[in-house]
């Protein structure tokens, strides 16, 4: 009998009809995690940059009108760099979450305007978020730095020439799901929850 066992065991041992069930279940979570990654980091890109080029268009649009009515609550060239900004959403498919000029603006000092629009009608929780500094200035400096994503003025001494110009930034929630697939791996990393993008133009009049 003890001979017919060892025998049964030598025969399963080199039996490897299952080996390959096996490695795919091994491998299957990190599949898993690559496809979804490639997929959502390519979606994330994508619009990235239509946001880059959305803001690029709003600031060359409000940049173009006169600086005249910024006293006014919602002065007609901001007005134009929201309506560029929701015209291109709505183009490019992409959800504006119902914002509006009227009620969902913010003066957050002259002459910055903010639109904010909550995480609503299938929009990422994080809404969507767009500023408008027509009176964006910085150092006309080759080390100038970039304007961050609430358009605030840089810091000018009094030694250096200032440029003004109309600052755009756009913040939108972006729903990643990388987070959860790699998880299957034990660790999920902590990404934005908002891609942004961040235009300048300089003011023509």
């Amino acid at each position: 009998m003890n001979g017919r066992l060892r025998l049964w065991w030598r025969r399963l041992r080199r039996d490897d009809r299952a080996a390959q069930i096996v490695e795919f279940a091994v491998a299957l979570p990190l599949l898993v995690v690559f496809v979804v990654g490639i997929f959502d980091f390519s979606g994330a890109f994508t619009l990235k940059q239509k946001l880059t080029n959305a803001a690029r268009d709003a600031a060359r649009a409000a940049a173009a009108d006169p600086i005249s009515d910024l006293s006014a609550a919602l002065p007609v060239s901001v007005n134009d760099a929201f309506y560029t900004i929701d015209t291109y959403l709505v183009a490019n498919k992409i959800n504006d979450c119902g914002i509006t000029p009227g009620g969902s603006v913010t003066v957050t000092g002259p002459p910055i305007w903010k639109f904010v629009a909550s995480g609503t009608s299938g929009c990422p929780s994080t809404g969507l978020t767009i500023i408008v500094n027509r009176g964006y200035y910085f150092p006309a400096t080759a080390t100038a730095q970039p304007a961050g994503v609430n358009c605030i003025h840089q810091t000018v001494t009094i030694s250096e020439t200032a440029v003004i110009a109309t600052c755009v930034s756009i913040q939108y929630g972006y729903q990643w799901k990388f987070s959860r697939a790699a998880s299957l791996l034990g660790s999920a990393p902590l990404l934005p929850p908002t891609l942004s993008a961040v235009a300048v133009a300089m003011n023509e009049n």
